[in-house]
């Protein structure tokens, strides 16, 4: 289970002793990364140095409704300052009006702006429909990004089954999914990895621990 796990703090109210905590934490049980809000990139990348917990972070957070030039400005700098992974949000206004050629330009940029880093999409399904979830899983396959995540945490709902399986019905075969937003304990964790999810973001990583220990 943990090394499917980004253990997470994007609190507004994140204190670096905060992320200390989530740092040791990470190391202590191996978890495939850390995702702490820009600021605290370069703390979480010091603290991990001489581990193998990646540092992921969040670009357009948490309504995706900056302008793809400050996304864009965003992911270079979060990678000069030692992110290993970006978690972007998307346009989903412009996805909304189905300006797919804003959405999917934008997602190229971003890509190409950092240069080979792990690039996930945040598609904040509790917005959308069926089809638009088809949709962002289409252009998330033809810009050749790592990941297609659900959810920011910060919307109506979190990450929920029926999502990953409209998500596995349109995605290609390297597009991998990561679910995020509500996801509390190794029962629920569990049930993502069932169908076929291979990242878990929660802010609840130590008590999923601790349940499968028990």
């Amino acid at each position: 289970m943990n090394t499917y796990i980004d253990s997470t703090n994007l609190n507004a109210y994140a204190t670096k002793a905060d992320i200390q905590r989530l740092c040791e934490e990470a190391k202590t049980y191996h978890f495939s990364s850390v995702c702490v809000n820009p600021c605290y990139i370069e703390y979480a990348a010091d603290l991990l140095k001489d581990s193998t917990v990646a540092v992921d972070t969040v670009i357009g957070f948490p309504l995706g409704a900056n302008t793809t030039m400050v996304k864009s400005y965003e992911a270079i700098a979060a990678i000069e300052a030692g992110a290993d992974e970006i978690d972007m949000v998307i346009n989903i206004g412009a996805l909304k009006e189905k300006d797919y050629e804003y959405v999917k330009n934008e997602i190229e940029e971003i890509r190409d702006s950092i240069d080979g880093h792990t690039l996930k999409v945040i598609i904040e399904t509790c917005y959308l429909t069926e089809e638009e979830i088809a949709k962002m899983t289409e252009i998330c396959n033809e810009t050749f990004v790592h990941f297609i995540k659900t959810s920011t945490g910060f919307g109506t709902r979190g990450a929920a089954l029926e999502d990953i399986e409209i998500i596995n019905k349109y995605k290609s075969d390297v597009l991998e999914i990561k679910a995020s937003g509500g996801i509390r304990t190794y029962e629920d964790a569990s049930k993502f990895l069932e169908k076929g999810v291979s990242r878990i973001g929660t802010s609840h990583a130590k008590e999923i621990m601790e349940g499968e220990i028990q």
